[in-house]
Protein backbone atom coordinates (compact mmCIF):
# COMPACT_ATOMS: atom_id res chain seq x y z
CA UNK A 1 0.00 0.00 0.00
CA UNK A 2 1.38 3.39 -1.02
CA UNK A 3 0.05 6.37 0.95
CA UNK A 4 0.85 9.96 -0.05
CA UNK A 5 0.10 13.13 1.85
CA UNK A 6 0.17 16.62 0.34
CA UNK A 7 -0.94 20.08 1.32
CA UNK A 8 -2.17 20.90 -2.17
CA UNK A 9 -3.12 24.53 -1.44
CA UNK A 10 -6.33 24.48 -3.55
CA UNK A 11 -7.35 21.28 -5.26
CA UNK A 12 -9.14 22.98 -8.14
CA UNK A 13 -6.11 25.15 -8.91
CA UNK A 14 -3.77 22.15 -8.87
CA UNK A 15 -5.91 19.36 -10.26
CA UNK A 16 -3.47 18.87 -13.15
CA UNK A 17 -0.64 18.57 -10.63
CA UNK A 18 -2.60 15.91 -8.78
CA UNK A 19 -2.69 14.01 -12.07
CA UNK A 20 1.10 14.37 -12.31
CA UNK A 21 1.50 13.10 -8.74
CA UNK A 22 -0.52 10.01 -9.62
CA UNK A 23 1.76 9.34 -12.60
CA UNK A 24 4.89 9.96 -10.53
CA UNK A 25 4.17 7.99 -7.36
CA UNK A 26 1.15 5.76 -8.17
CA UNK A 27 -0.25 6.04 -4.64
CA UNK A 28 -3.10 3.80 -3.56
CA UNK A 29 -4.24 6.46 -1.08
CA UNK A 30 -3.77 10.23 -1.18
CA UNK A 31 -4.39 12.43 1.87
CA UNK A 32 -4.85 16.08 0.97
CA UNK A 33 -4.94 19.23 3.07
CA UNK A 34 -5.97 22.80 2.28
CA UNK A 35 -8.25 21.70 -0.53
CA UNK A 36 -9.93 25.12 -0.18
CA UNK A 37 -13.10 23.86 -1.79
CA UNK A 38 -16.67 23.56 -0.57
CA UNK A 39 -18.03 20.02 -0.84
CA UNK A 40 -20.47 20.95 -3.62
CA UNK A 41 -17.56 22.07 -5.81
CA UNK A 42 -15.19 19.21 -5.03
CA UNK A 43 -13.94 17.73 -8.35
CA UNK A 44 -15.19 14.26 -7.59
CA UNK A 45 -15.63 13.11 -11.20
CA UNK A 46 -12.21 14.31 -12.32
CA UNK A 47 -10.61 12.46 -9.42
CA UNK A 48 -12.60 9.32 -10.20
CA UNK A 49 -11.13 9.52 -13.70
CA UNK A 50 -7.66 9.39 -12.12
CA UNK A 51 -8.59 6.04 -10.59
CA UNK A 52 -9.66 7.21 -7.13
CA UNK A 53 -13.31 6.19 -7.08
CA UNK A 54 -13.41 6.02 -3.30
CA UNK A 55 -13.34 9.48 -1.73
CA UNK A 56 -13.80 11.04 1.68
CA UNK A 57 -13.66 14.80 1.88
CA UNK A 58 -14.72 17.74 3.96
CA UNK A 59 -14.35 21.24 2.63
CA UNK A 60 -14.79 24.91 3.31
CA UNK A 61 -14.91 27.75 0.85
CA UNK A 62 -11.48 29.33 0.28
CA UNK A 63 -9.63 27.76 3.23
CA UNK A 64 -8.97 24.55 5.17
CA UNK A 65 -10.39 21.35 3.69
CA UNK A 66 -9.13 17.76 3.92
CA UNK A 67 -9.62 14.66 1.80
CA UNK A 68 -8.75 10.99 1.48
CA UNK A 69 -8.68 9.65 -2.08
CA UNK A 70 -8.37 5.91 -2.52
CA UNK A 71 -8.19 3.17 -5.12
CA UNK A 72 -9.21 0.79 -2.34
CA UNK A 73 -12.66 0.69 -0.71
CA UNK A 74 -13.34 3.18 2.07
CA UNK A 75 -15.62 2.60 5.02
CA UNK A 76 -16.40 4.25 8.35
CA UNK A 77 -15.88 7.73 6.90
CA UNK A 78 -15.97 10.45 9.55
CA UNK A 79 -15.38 14.19 9.71
CA UNK A 80 -14.06 15.16 13.12
CA UNK A 81 -14.58 18.60 14.68
CA UNK A 82 -12.27 19.79 17.43
CA UNK A 83 -12.21 22.62 19.97
CA UNK A 84 -15.86 23.44 19.31
CA UNK A 85 -15.17 24.86 15.85
CA UNK A 86 -16.94 23.93 12.64
CA UNK A 87 -13.77 23.52 10.59
CA UNK A 88 -12.75 20.96 7.98
CA UNK A 89 -9.38 19.92 9.38
CA UNK A 90 -9.68 16.19 10.08
CA UNK A 91 -11.27 13.38 8.10
CA UNK A 92 -10.78 9.65 8.59
CA UNK A 93 -11.74 6.41 6.90
CA UNK A 94 -10.93 2.72 6.99
CA UNK A 95 -8.96 1.82 3.85
CA UNK A 96 -9.22 -1.70 2.50
CA UNK A 97 -10.91 -4.74 3.94
CA UNK A 98 -10.16 -7.69 6.17
CA UNK A 99 -7.01 -8.12 8.22
CA UNK A 100 -5.08 -5.67 6.00
CA UNK A 101 -7.48 -2.79 6.59
CA UNK A 102 -5.90 0.41 7.89
CA UNK A 103 -7.57 3.41 9.54
CA UNK A 104 -6.28 6.53 7.78
CA UNK A 105 -6.57 10.09 9.09
CA UNK A 106 -5.93 13.19 6.97
CA UNK A 107 -5.11 16.04 9.34
CA UNK A 108 -4.49 19.76 8.95
CA UNK A 109 -3.22 21.48 12.10
CA UNK A 110 -3.73 25.27 12.35
CA UNK A 111 -0.69 27.37 11.40
CA UNK A 112 -0.80 29.44 14.59
CA UNK A 113 -0.07 32.95 13.35
CA UNK A 114 3.24 34.74 13.73
CA UNK A 115 3.67 35.47 17.46
CA UNK A 116 4.59 32.46 19.65
CA UNK A 117 2.71 33.71 22.70
CA UNK A 118 -0.59 32.22 23.85
CA UNK A 119 -1.77 35.41 25.52
CA UNK A 120 -0.80 37.82 22.77
CA UNK A 121 -1.82 35.60 19.87
CA UNK A 122 -5.18 33.78 19.96
CA UNK A 123 -4.23 31.81 16.83
CA UNK A 124 -1.22 30.34 18.61
CA UNK A 125 -3.33 29.47 21.64
CA UNK A 126 -5.86 27.75 19.37
CA UNK A 127 -3.13 25.76 17.64
CA UNK A 128 -1.89 24.36 20.93
CA UNK A 129 -5.42 23.55 22.08
CA UNK A 130 -6.09 21.84 18.76
CA UNK A 131 -3.02 19.61 19.05
CA UNK A 132 -4.03 18.70 22.61
CA UNK A 133 -7.53 17.87 21.39
CA UNK A 134 -6.08 15.62 18.68
CA UNK A 135 -3.97 13.81 21.29
CA UNK A 136 -7.09 13.21 23.39
CA UNK A 137 -8.99 12.08 20.31
CA UNK A 138 -6.46 9.42 19.36
CA UNK A 139 -6.14 8.17 22.92
CA UNK A 140 -9.92 7.81 23.11
CA UNK A 141 -10.69 6.43 19.65
CA UNK A 142 -7.98 3.83 19.03
CA UNK A 143 -6.48 0.89 20.85
CA UNK A 144 -2.72 0.44 21.02
CA UNK A 145 -2.89 -2.59 18.72
CA UNK A 146 -4.84 -0.82 15.96
CA UNK A 147 -3.36 -0.39 12.49
CA UNK A 148 -3.65 3.35 11.90
CA UNK A 149 -1.98 6.10 9.89
CA UNK A 150 -2.23 9.84 10.53
CA UNK A 151 -0.92 11.91 7.65
CA UNK A 152 -0.98 15.59 6.93
CA UNK A 153 0.27 19.08 7.48
CA UNK A 154 0.97 19.24 11.20
CA UNK A 155 2.48 22.74 10.92
CA UNK A 156 5.15 21.75 13.44
CA UNK A 157 8.75 20.76 12.69
CA UNK A 158 9.81 18.81 15.78
CA UNK A 159 13.51 17.97 15.28
CA UNK A 160 16.50 20.32 14.91
CA UNK A 161 17.11 18.71 11.51
CA UNK A 162 13.52 19.52 10.48
CA UNK A 163 14.36 23.22 10.09
CA UNK A 164 17.12 25.08 8.26
CA UNK A 165 18.40 26.79 11.43
CA UNK A 166 17.47 25.26 14.77
CA UNK A 167 18.69 28.13 16.97
CA UNK A 168 16.92 30.84 15.00
CA UNK A 169 13.77 28.83 14.30
CA UNK A 170 13.26 27.89 17.96
CA UNK A 171 11.79 31.39 18.39
CA UNK A 172 9.56 31.06 15.31
CA UNK A 173 6.09 29.52 15.20
CA UNK A 174 6.30 25.89 13.97
CA UNK A 175 9.51 25.08 15.87
CA UNK A 176 9.03 26.52 19.35
CA UNK A 177 9.58 24.26 22.38
CA UNK A 178 5.93 24.50 23.46
CA UNK A 179 4.69 23.36 20.04
CA UNK A 180 7.20 20.52 19.94
CA UNK A 181 6.10 19.40 23.40
CA UNK A 182 2.44 19.46 22.35
CA UNK A 183 3.24 17.39 19.25
CA UNK A 184 5.19 14.91 21.37
CA UNK A 185 2.14 14.46 23.60
CA UNK A 186 0.05 13.79 20.49
CA UNK A 187 2.64 11.26 19.37
CA UNK A 188 2.57 9.45 22.71
CA UNK A 189 -1.21 9.09 22.56
CA UNK A 190 -0.83 5.91 20.50
CA UNK A 191 2.95 5.50 20.56
CA UNK A 192 2.94 6.76 16.99
CA UNK A 193 6.05 6.19 14.88
CA UNK A 194 7.37 8.96 12.63
CA UNK A 195 7.62 6.84 9.48
CA UNK A 196 10.03 9.15 7.67
CA UNK A 197 12.53 9.07 10.52
CA UNK A 198 12.50 5.29 10.46
CA UNK A 199 14.04 5.54 6.99
CA UNK A 200 15.96 8.84 7.14
CA UNK A 201 18.16 9.23 10.27
CA UNK A 202 17.10 11.91 12.72
CA UNK A 203 20.28 13.93 12.16
CA UNK A 204 19.70 14.24 8.39
CA UNK A 205 17.96 17.47 7.32
CA UNK A 206 14.62 16.81 5.61
CA UNK A 207 12.20 19.59 4.60
CA UNK A 208 8.73 19.54 3.03
CA UNK A 209 7.86 23.27 2.99
CA UNK A 210 9.57 26.37 1.60
CA UNK A 211 8.18 29.89 1.73
CA UNK A 212 6.77 31.47 -1.40
CA UNK A 213 8.87 34.52 -0.50
CA UNK A 214 12.09 32.76 -1.47
CA UNK A 215 12.71 33.43 -5.16
CA UNK A 216 15.14 30.52 -5.38
CA UNK A 217 13.86 28.21 -2.67
CA UNK A 218 16.13 25.30 -3.54
CA UNK A 219 19.37 27.30 -3.44
CA UNK A 220 18.62 29.07 -0.16
CA UNK A 221 16.92 25.90 1.17
CA UNK A 222 15.36 27.60 4.18
CA UNK A 223 12.85 24.83 4.62
CA UNK A 224 10.89 23.11 7.35
CA UNK A 225 9.46 19.60 7.71
CA UNK A 226 5.83 20.38 8.42
CA UNK A 227 4.25 17.41 6.63
CA UNK A 228 4.27 14.05 8.35
CA UNK A 229 3.10 10.47 8.16
CA UNK A 230 2.83 8.69 11.48
CA UNK A 231 1.92 5.06 11.93
CA UNK A 232 0.94 2.95 14.92
CA UNK A 233 3.37 0.25 16.12
CA UNK A 234 1.22 -2.43 14.45
CA UNK A 235 2.47 -1.14 11.08
CA UNK A 236 6.14 -0.61 11.92
CA UNK A 237 7.36 -3.85 10.37
CA UNK A 238 5.56 -3.00 7.13
CA UNK A 239 7.54 0.18 6.40
CA UNK A 240 9.35 -0.26 3.10
CA UNK A 241 10.24 3.31 2.17
CA UNK A 242 9.36 6.98 2.67
CA UNK A 243 10.03 9.56 -0.04
CA UNK A 244 9.82 13.35 -0.08
CA UNK A 245 9.03 14.45 -3.64
CA UNK A 246 11.12 17.62 -3.85
CA UNK A 247 10.63 18.15 -7.58
CA UNK A 248 6.93 18.81 -7.03
CA UNK A 249 7.89 22.20 -5.55
CA UNK A 250 8.93 23.23 -9.09
CA UNK A 251 5.53 22.45 -10.60
CA UNK A 252 3.57 25.55 -11.52
CA UNK A 253 1.64 27.02 -9.96
CA UNK A 254 3.51 25.60 -6.96
CA UNK A 255 2.18 24.65 -3.59
CA UNK A 256 4.60 25.69 -0.86
CA UNK A 257 4.48 22.07 0.36
CA UNK A 258 5.67 18.88 -1.32
CA UNK A 259 4.19 15.40 -0.99
CA UNK A 260 5.48 12.75 1.40
CA UNK A 261 4.96 9.16 0.26
CA UNK A 262 4.96 6.08 2.50
CA UNK A 263 5.23 2.59 1.03
CA UNK A 264 3.98 -0.24 3.24
CA UNK A 265 4.77 -3.86 2.51
CA UNK A 266 1.74 -6.01 1.75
Amino acid sequence: MIIATWNINSIRKRLAQLDRLVDLAAPDVICLQETKCADALFPRKEIEDLGYVHQAYAGQKAYNGVAILSKLPLSNIDLHRHCGRDEARHVSAVVGEGNRAVKVHSLYVPAGGDIPDRELNPKFDYKLKFVDAIADFFAGHHGLSDAAVVAGDFNIAPLPSDVWNHSRMSRIVTHTPIEIAALERMKRALYFIDALREVHPAENPVFTWWSYRAADWQTTNKGRRLDHIWITPALKDRIENVDVLLDVRHWTPPSDHVPVVLTLKS
